[in-house]
């Protein structure tokens, strides 16, 4: 197969109702009782952070951060990362997230921006990209979760022994949404 040709893409408000069927049909229903999204109900994500995939102008992929607080740590929430089925196993997925985290990277001047970047997520895939697993107890999130399935990647120095306490939804620095 021929390498494709992928553009990498600030999201912007016309992408949502392709993000939202995309989502729709790569998570299904199921996706609104994941514990993650009650984290993502009703807050708003960064649009500045999160990232779309095209070729041509067919969206293939895309990937989302959003505001959370872990104890009194400001972070933010990766996903949900999608990408269409039949473009799968083409690095898009690993071009988001790396996309996204440099993005996060660079906002972290300021009082009160976020040090980390959690997910709740598969070690194998997201520990080559700098994500490592909480370990257990040190974080609590708002529904059941599978504890070896926490992940977060450090923006900075931030140790991980800091890292601990409830995962809540971050309004104080959720963004205003544009409306598309």
């Amino acid at each position: 197969m021929t390498e494709l040709s992928i553009s990498l893409l600030p999201e912007n408000p016309a992408d949502d109702a392709a993000i939202e069927r995309l989502v729709a049909r790569t998570f299904g229903p199921g996706r609104y009782a994941r514990t993650a999204y009650r984290l993502r109900e009703n807050n708003p994500h960064r649009r500045d952070l999160s990232f779309t995939a095209y070729i041509g102008t067919m969206l293939v992929g895309s990937v989302r951060l959003t505001p959370i607080v872990i104890g009194e740590l400001p972070a933010l929430l990766l996903g949900p990362l999608t990408v269409e089925p039949p473009f799968r196993s083409h690095g898009i997925g690993r071009r988001l997230v790396e996309r996204s985290l440099v993005a996060a990277k660079a906002a972290l001047e300021g009082e009160g921006a976020a040090r980390l970047v959690l997910l709740v997520g598969d070690e194998p895939y997201y520990g080559s990209m700098g994500f490592q697993r909480v370990p257990h107890g040190q974080v609590s999130l708002p529904g059941p979760v599978d504890p070896a399935r926490v992940l977060v990647c450090p923006l900075d120095a931030t140790p991980m022994d800091v890292v601990r306490g409830a995962v809540r939804k971050d309004f104080a620095r959720a963004p205003i949404q544009e409306s598309a």
